[in-house]
């Protein structure tokens, strides 16, 4: 008889080479690891040996970076997706691509179950288990840290114990450094010194991706993106793809100091968690973004896209990628791309994004309607009856309280029966 086949979903750190041999021994699987590159770099070195080694019949490394740009952060950039004002959901866009290619490759290998690492008060179980839910919900999912009755290992030293005890003898030191999770977009960091509000962070010894902006030149740079319909295609006049473009703005933010986030989040499961974020150049590419926009979009629709980009946000942070409200939202953020077509300028200067002028054939911007010096459309005159007219409510609530106190110095009853 065929042993059932698990997916883990591996990346090569301590707790999911752990889970390889407690699998099979727990389960009696035949493990196929996963590893998802959307964007790590060097993290994805050496992982087939290890995967191998730990008892896995099978790694596959997948290369999602484009799909992950352009198929998630993409759509969260024309929304303006910023959840609580400051985290630009780096890790929140990565997991519903991973899901999907963890089920992908389910039903390729003709799995029954699927496993990941992620702990019991975090995010990211929720986001993996509701895209596998909504994708397919026929597999089973197994979440070790969740396990406490099969699961008993406490600590790092208790999962470097039982792989030797498996015959699994690796260099994986005692790591006391921050917990990160990086991909293209962003680097997080938590623990140590971050779990405690009342402390500034280490940031000479946390920093990945940029540098402080103390420590950044003491002179500017200047930088232009080009849209067209939302999407970037080019920074500096040089045409590329948009995850080209997010690594070549992810160097010059880092360089000059942009997108250090130091954020106390509520995280789904009810509490809240303190975190930095490196997003050099996803900061960038959503504040050029919203500078196409103020050229673009008219009032209302700027209006009602804020509510939208609050929405997708929130849907993404939860883990409802694969949802039909989200689809809604995403149609309605695209409808309003149509003309986001421009080029955007600005300096970079010390963690400052600064504006240096915005182009685009789409413009709304008149500058014989905004001079003093007005032109045909508009009459100076006509803004008397406007005003009459919008602050009319205004007016009458007025008159109307008037007349309640006149009545009440009088000594006029003033209840349900008073007419005025």
């Amino acid at each position: 008889m065929m042993k059932e086949k698990v997916i883990l979903a591996y990346s090569g750190g301590l707790d999911t080479t752990t889970i390889i041999p407690w699998l099979k021994e727990n389960f009696g699987y035949e493990v196929v690891c996963c590893c998802i590159d959307c964007g790590q770099g060097s993290e994805l070195d050496g992982l087939d040996e290890r995967a191998k080694l730990s008892g896995a019949s099978k790694l596959y490394i997948e290369d999602l970076v484009d799909d992950f740009c352009d198929n998630y952060i993409v759509p969260c950039v024309m929304a303006n997706a910023v959840y609580e004002n400051k985290y630009l959901l780096g890790t929140s866009m990565a997991r519903p691509a991973i899901a999907k290619c963890l089920v992908d490759i389910a039903r390729k290998e003709g799995a029954t179950a699927i496993c990941h690492g992620a702990t019991g008060k975090g995010n990211d179980q929720i986001r993996f288990e509701l895209a596998i839910k909504a994708l397919a919900p026929d597999l089973k999912i197994i979440a070790p840290w969740r396990m406490t009755d099969v699961w008993t290992l406490k600590s790092r030293d208790d999962e470097i114990e039982y792989c030797k005890q498996h015959g699994i003898d690796l260099p994986f030191s005692m790591d006391s450094s921050y917990s990160r999770d990086r991909n293209l977009w962003h680097i997080s960091h938590e623990g140590l010194e971050l779990e405690n509000p009342s402390l500034e962070p280490n940031y000479d010894h946390l920093l990945m991706m940029s540098v402080r902006p103390e420590k950044a030149p003491d002179e500017g740079e200047y930088v232009t993106i080009t849209f067209e319909e939302g999407v970037p295609t080019s920074v500096n006049g040089k045409s590329m793809k948009v995850s080209d473009v997010i690594r070549t703005l992810n160097e010059l933010g880092g360089k000059h100091g942009i997108g250090i986030v130091d954020i106390v989040e509520n995280r789904v499961v009810g509490m809240k968690s303190r975190g930095i974020y490196e997003t050099p150049g996803g900061t960038i590419l959503m504040e050029a973004h919203m500078q196409l926009e103020e050229l673009v979009l008219d009032r209302a629709t700027m209006d009602a896209k804020k509510d939208m980009s609050n929405k997708l946000s929130q849907i993404v942070y939860e883990g409802k990628w694969f949802t039909p409200l989200r689809e809604a939202v995403q149609a309605f953020v695209e409808s309003t791309q149509k003309y986001v077509t421009g080029t955007v300028k600005f300096k970079l200067y010390k963690g400052n994004i600064i504006k240096a002028g915005t182009i685009s054939p789409y413009s709304l911007y008149s500058e014989s309607l905004a001079s003093f010096t007005t032109g045909d459309l508009y009459d100076h005159h006509d803004a008397d009856g406007f005003i009459t007219l919008f602050g009319l409510p205004l007016k009458v609530r007025a008159m109307k309280m008037a007349e309640l106190e006149e009545a009440k110095k009088s000594g006029k009853k003033i209840d349900a029966s008073y007419a005025g």
